[in-house]
């Protein structure tokens, strides 16, 4: 017996062990008996757009037949229709009116899991930016006093900073739009967009200001907004494509995602944008005692300057490292979370 609104299974008066999301899909199962439930329905109101594998939802149906003590090759309860979902073919007493879904029992808490390792992924790509930039600073003649150390230092925690808090903006608006939105590509698109969108407006406002504060003027060109959003839209693809078909593969999606990511990059360059490197070249160059260089980088295309050529080559693999993490870092998170829920229900079986 299944009490919906009280979220408890019965059996012979003893109730049965079900984590709160396996027990929203039997609940979603038998509020349309005999008729198919699409995977995309279980991901939509089960997992509410939370990006993980279909061997998540492949384990909820494998637990919910042995609770109902059903058998795969011969079902009573659970039909499963190859490819496309599955179907509770019991018979059904009780209440006619359709059972109420609920949703689980903490559905942010998937959309931080998500944000969280987005942003530490993010994080990722601008340690590995500022290494390179770091050195290439680092190897510049430098002036008396000012040692190669510091300048590797100050560039990484720069690009750690900015990364972090680009990775923050994107990673939330996507999982908040596919939380919100569902799974559809637009989704994760729109939401990892606004997010990008808003924190680059956010930090190049506030940059801007600072800057005007502290030495009475501020280079316009950094990047802001646009270049925020159409990063973000384009991390936001890559992750909808990870998980659209199937249970996502690492390696293929962090492929996948780091040629969206180049793209992306390429394009805000070839608009006349800036991502990391272009906007510490504007700023060397809007303040001329600055003691930043990045020859060494435009010295490797044969350009005695920050010219075109180095701006989108940069931002080209700029972007294609940091949707690459951001990406990569989400996936991994979706698994550990098909893992950890799979661990608690074995635990609350036991």
């Amino acid at each position: 017996m299944l009490d919906a609104a009280d979220r408890r299974l019965m059996r012979d008066g003893e109730p049965v062990e079900l984590s709160s999301r396996y027990l929203d899909a039997l609940t979603l199962l038998l509020s349309e008996p005999g008729k198919l439930v699409s995977k995309d329905r279980f991901m939509d109101e089960v997992w509410r757009g939370i990006p993980v594998t279909d061997e998540a939802l492949t384990q909820c149906i494998r637990t919910l037949r042995r609770q109902l003590g059903d058998d795969v090759a011969r079902p009573r309860f659970i039909e499963t229709v190859p490819k496309h979902g599955y179907r509770f073919i019991g018979a059904v007493e009780g209440d006619s009116r359709p059972i109420p879904r609920t949703a689980s029992a903490n559905p942010w808490r998937d959309v931080a899991l998500l944000g969280v390792a987005g942003t530490i992924g993010g994080g990722m790509a601008g340690f590995l930016g500022g290494l390179i930039y770091g050195f290439a600073g680092a190897s510049q003649p430098l002036q008396a006093g000012v040692g190669a150390m510091s300048v590797l230092l100050v560039i990484l925690c720069v690009t750690i900073a900015v990364a972090l808090i680009g990775g923050a903006g994107v990673s939330f608006g996507i999982a908040i739009g596919r939380r919100v939105a569902g799974r559809d590509w637009w989704a994760s698109t729109a939401g990892g967009a606004l997010g990008g969108l808003i924190i680059g407006a956010a930090v190049k406002l506030l940059g801007l200001d600072a800057f005007t504060l502290l030495f009475g003027h501020s280079p316009a060109g950094i990047t802001g907004a646009s270049e925020g959003a159409l990063l973000g839209g384009a991390v936001g693809l890559a992750v909808w494509l990870a998980f659209r078909s199937g249970p996502a593969r690492l390696r293929r999606s962090i492929v996948i995602a780091g040629l969206i990511g180049a793209l992306a990059g390429f394009v805000i360059a070839l608009a006349g944008g800036r991502l990391m490197a272009g906007s510490l070249d504007l700023l060397a160059r809007a303040f001329p005692d600055s003691r930043l260089h990045l020859d060494q980088i435009s010295g490797l295309f044969g350009e005695s300057g920050f010219g075109p050529v180095t701006r989108l080559v940069t931002s080209t693999l700029e972007g294609a490292l940091f949707s690459a993490c951001v990406v990569g870092a989400m996936i991994l998170a979706g698994r550990s979370f098909a893992s950890l829920n799979l661990a608690l229900d074995q635990g609350a079986e036991s």
